[in-house]
């Protein structure tokens, strides 16, 4: 559509052929300008090596840390006199090997299910449903309790009462 509003607006000018075409001006000055292509970022001069981040990884994985947050490593580590790299390298270094995660090894539930009340012939499963009804004198109400068999839905019992304020 702007290859057309471009074409058309050398006849007859730019602000008529876009109102024609219902084409917004911007779009043909955004597609005039040339396209930059991004660079790749050069690596810091500070970076680690590729051998100070396998030995940042197998230190955050050691058999002393391998339950602790990079936090914690880094402030043990600070405490004994050793610096790797911060913290937040520690994490990008375990980010970059789908390791970061939770470290500690912790108990899973199982999955709750439902509970689902079949039955295969009547009077197998019940269920029960209390109902408010709205009584002939203003705040009184009566209650219908009903009794239901799951497989053939009839009635199987019920009770009516009366509760007033």
């Amino acid at each position: 559509m702007t290859a057309i509003a471009e074409t058309l607006g050398q006849q007859i000018g730019l602000k008529p052929a876009c109102a024609v075409l219902k084409v917004p001006r911007s779009r043909l000055y955004r597609a005039r300008q040339p396209q930059v292509q991004p660079t790749e970022r050069p690596l810091p001069a500070s970076a680690l090596s590729d051998h100070e981040r396998e030995q940042v990884r197998q230190t955050l994985n050691s058999e002393r840390f391998g339950d602790k947050a990079p936090r914690q490593v880094y402030a043990a580590l600070l405490d004994d006199g050793a610096y790797l790299c911060h913290w937040r390298t520690m994490y990008r270094v375990l980010a970059a090997h789908d390791e970061v995660r939770e470290r500690r090894n912790l108990l899973t539930h199982p999955t709750y299910h439902k509970p689902e009340l079949l039955a295969s012939a009547p009077n197998q499963v019940w269920s029960w449903d209390i109902t408010k009804l709205r009584g002939p004198v203003k705040w009184t109400y009566f209650y219908l309790y009903v009794l239901l068999d799951i497989y053939s839905r009839y009635v199987v019992g019920c009770s009516f009462g009366c509760r007033a304020r």
